[in-house]
């Protein structure tokens, strides 16, 4: 088998890279990134297996990814953090780069499965949300003010707009789609350092006097009354895209939310996890000072427009259907995920 991945240095791709280069049924992957290839796969034991392409998905790509015939594509690539005054380059990059992606594999005879990693957040972060309610698949997403839950929103649009079409043009192909809670993993934690919620309440962020700032401010754990979060662990989350590559399933167009069953994490249980104690906070706390870091900042702070909502109103997602469907058996419950310190990544701490 062949496969070619988008987003080859990102959280996801790399460790798909790394897990599937050593599988005997694979013979090739073909993986591009904007930036520069990672250790987990530049000194990877089987790196003779990987073709790696420094270049964004916007650019020209594709006559060279299609000299390989790929079976399988697998679209991770994103730029996440919101560029700070950069839109249209945004956009570009997740939208027009995303169109290309799609439409190279409706449009190579040999791509016979596309698989997307879209994202929970697009059903919307509102006030009138419930902490009861567990999104499901059926229904749709909505409009909102935070960017990147908008361009997956819009994506998944142009994904199915461009399915149709190539149904129409006899294309037989599956179509699987991923919208995954937060990720998190031994891998996630220690070997990418990112400005992310755990990280900033870990005290585990690194750089100037903004970051200093966020970790002065992060002494208590702040929580609005509907703080909620769903975590699915990275090797979950590489075990249901392995699930879908590597078997021969039934369906066409198939979209999941994953994330486990059980227990959400809640603000007590965030505060417990780093060790900190709870300051209640009301929403308009966390939009003055996302708004504030945001400008403050240009964008280094990571609180772009938006996003507060995702701090302040819950989306919880029913995670149950690829099971029901396909058997998917979770590993690990989202509190462990957030947690433990287990799974392929575990790091050894002195």
């Amino acid at each position: 088998m062949k496969i070619f991945i988008t987003g080859g240095a990102g959280y996801v791709g790399a460790m798909l890279i790394d897990q599937f280069a050593k599988r005997q049924d694979v013979e090739k992957i073909i993986t591009l990134d904007k930036e520069k290839e990672t250790e987990l796969t530049a000194k990877n034991i089987n790196k003779d297996k990987i073709i790696y392409l420094e270049t964004n998905t916007s650019d020209n790509w594709e006559e060279k990814v299609k000299e390989y015939n790929p079976d399988v594509v697998i679209h991770t690539a994103w730029q996440i953090r919101h560029m700070y005054g950069q839109e249209e380059l945004e956009w570009k990059w997740n939208i027009d780069g995303s169109d290309k992606v799609f439409d190279f594999a409706f449009n190579t005879p040999s791509v016979k499965k596309l698989i997307y990693f879209s994202s929970v957040s697009s059903y919307g972060a509102f006030a009138d949300n419930s902490m009861d309610h567990f999104y499901k698949e059926e229904e749709p997403f909505r409009k909102s003010g935070y960017l990147y839950a908008e361009e997956k929103r819009i994506c998944e649009e142009h994904l199915e707009e461009r399915y149709k079409k190539a149904k129409e043009n006899n294309w037989n192909g599956q179509v699987f789609i991923v919208r995954p809670a937060a990720i998190t993993g031994p891998r996630g934690r220690y070997d990418r350092i990112r400005f992310g919620l755990q990280s900033a309440l870990s005290g585990n962020l690194h750089g100037g006097f903004a970051y200093k700032i966020v970790t002065l401010l992060t002494s208590f754990v702040p929580v609005t009354k509907k703080w909620l979060r769903q975590y699915i662990h990275e090797d979950d989350v590489t075990d249901i895209v392995a699930l879908f590559t590597f078997n021969n399933l039934e369906g066409s167009y198939e979209v999941f939310n994953i994330s486990p069953p059980g227990d959400v994490v809640l603000g007590k249980d965030m505060a417990r996890a780093v060790n900190k104690n709870i300051l209640p906070i009301f929403p308009w706390m966390a939009r003055l000072a996302f708004f504030f870091f945001w400008h403050v900042t240009r964008g280094k702070i990571p609180t772009s427009p938006g996003s507060w909502k995702g701090y302040s109103y819950p989306i919880a997602v029913d995670g149950s259907k690829i099971t029901k469907q396909y058997g998917f058996q979770y590993k690990y419950q989202s509190k462990d995920a957030f947690v433990n310190n287990e799974g392929r990544y575990k790091v050894i701490i002195n």
